[in-house]
C-alpha cells in the first residue's frame, strides 16, 4: 500500500514532526508500505528526527506569499498525486489545509489528521468582530472537514469540539521503547515548552518561584527554543529563580532527560494530546498538570499516575507538587503506576488502528 502524507515543515523538534516520523518509519519497516511525504520546507534543511531512507520526499520551498504561493502549492500537490497515485492521502495539519479539498479533486480517500486543539482556536474570541469572524471560520472549517473522507482527532474531547460526523479518535503512539526507568531520587523536575504561551510557561515560572521558597535544593529543567523566547529567561531572572532553573535546548535523547527527573510538570493553557506527558509516564515519572480543556485528562489518571489540577489553580498545583516532593514513597508508587498506564499507547497497538483504517478506506 502507498501512503502520501501532506504536512507542514517537519524539520523541527516539534510534536508533529515527531509523530509523523514515528508513524512513517513504522509503516515502512513493519508494514512494508510505500510512504511519500510532501512537506513545505527547504529541501536542504536538516531534519531533527530520523526518517527511514526508503521514504520518498517531495519538498515544496515556501519562497512566495499569498495567492501565488497557494496556486503553486496546489499545483505541486496535484502533480505529486498524479505521479505517485497513492492508495490513501493523509493531510496532517498541512499548510493551508482549509483550501486543499476545494481545489484538489480526487477519488483517492483523503484523511485529515489534526494535532491542534480546537479549544485554543475558540479561546481567541473576544470582540464582536472576532466572534463573527470566528463563527465564519468555524463554518468554513466544518464545510471543509466534511469534504474529507474522515477526520482523525487525538481525543474524544477534540472530536466532540470539531462537531464532525466523519471523525474517529486515534491517539499518538509512545515515541520510544522504555529501556530503563527513572529512579525518582534526583531533586529535579522537568518541563517541555516549545510554544511558551500555549504551554503556560509564565504560569510555570510563578509556580516554581513559590516551590523553591520551601525546597531550594530542587531544580527545574525546561526544554525549548530560548533564542526566540529570551523574554521568559528574563522573567526567571526578575523572579530571582534563575539559579533554580536550567533553560535547555531540544534533545534527541529525551528519554535520558526523563530518567534523570523525578517529576514532570505541565501548566499548558491548551493541549491536543501531549506526547511529553505520555513519554514521562512511560519513563516512570509522575506528572502534575493543569486540567486544560483537553489533552492531559486523556492520559493522566488523577491520584494514580499523577495529579490533574483545576485549570489555573496555582495553590492546588503547588500543594500537590509539594506532596510529591516531600513523599518519596508516594512518588515511587505513582511512578510504577505511570509506567503501567503508558503501555496502552505503545506503537504496535496504535499503528494497528491506522492499518485498519487504511485497509478499510482502500476497500
Amino acid at each position: 500500500m502507498k501512503i502520501l502524507y501532506i504536512v507542514p515543515d517537519i524539520t523541527d523538534s516539534g510534536g508533529i514532526s515527531r509523530v509523523v516520523s514515528l508513524k512513517a518509519n513504522y509503516l515502512v519497516t513493519h508494514l512494508h508500505y510505500e510512504v511519500r511525504i510532501l512537506s513545505v520546507n527547504d529541501c536542504l534543511s536538516n531534519r531533527f528526527y530520523d526518517f527511514d531512507p526508503a521514504i520518498k520526499w517531495y519538498n515544496f520551498k515556501n519562497s512566495k506569499k499569498g495567492f501565488l504561493f497557494l496556486k503553486e502549492y496546489i499545483s505541486f500537490i496535484k502533480e505529486t498525486i498524479t505521479d505517485e497515485k497513492p492508495d490513501v492521502i493523509v493531510i496532517c495539519d498541512a499548510v493551508l489545509w482549509l483550501f486543499i479539498p476545494w481545489f484538489v479533486k480526487t477519488e483517492i480517500p483523503v484523511i485529515f489528521e489534526t494535532h491542534f486543539s480546537v479549544f485554543f482556536e475558540k479561546s481567541k474570541i473576544k470582540s464582536i468582530y472576532s466572534k463573527l469572524r470566528s463563527k465564519l471560520v468555524f463554518f468554513l472549517k466544518q464545510k471543509t472537514i466534511a469534504k474529507f473522507t474522515c477526520l482523525v482527532t487525538l481525543t474524544k474531547e477534540e472530536s466532540i469540539g470539531r462537531q464532525a460526523k466523519n471523525s474517529i479518535v486515534i491517539p499518538n503512539p509512545l515515541s520510544f521503547k522504555v529501556n530503563s526507568k527513572a529512579a525518582l531520587v534526583n531533586k529535579k523536575a522537568m518541563a517541555v515548552c516549545m510554544n511558551p504561551y500555549v504551554k503556560g510557561l509564565d504560569r510555570l515560572l510563578l509556580v516554581w518561584s513559590r516551590i523553591i521558597q520551601n525546597h531550594p535544593d530542587w531544580t527545574l529543567d525546561i526544554y525549548g527554543q530560548w533564542i526566540d523566547n529570551a523574554v521568559f529567561v528574563k522573567i526567571a531572572e526578575d523572579l530571582k529563580i534563575s539559579t533554580h532553573i536550567n533553560f535547555l535546548p531540544p534533545t534527541t535523547d529525551i528519554q535520558n532527560s526523563y530518567n534523570q527527573s523525578s517529576l514532570f510538570l505541565m501548566t499548558s493553557r491548551y493541549e491536543a494530546f501531549p506526547m511529553v506527558i505520555l513519554e514521562a509516564l512511560a519513563s516512570g515519572v509522575p506528572c502534575v498538570a493543569y486540567d486544560c480543556p483537553s489533552g492531559p485528562r486523556a492520559i493522566i489518571e488523577d491520584g494514580e499516575n499523577g495529579f490533574l489540577i483545576e485549570d489555573g489553580n496555582s495553590d492546588s498545583f503547588i500543594q500537590k507538587l509539594e506532596l510529591l516532593i516531600q513523599d518519596e514513597n508516594l512518588r515511587i508508587q505513582m511512578g510504577v503506576n505511570a509506567q503501567q498506564s503508558s503501555k496502552k499507547y505503545e506503537i504496535d497497538g496504535i499503528m494497528k488502528k491506522w492499518e485498519t483504517l487504511f485497509l478499510n478506506l482502500k476497500k
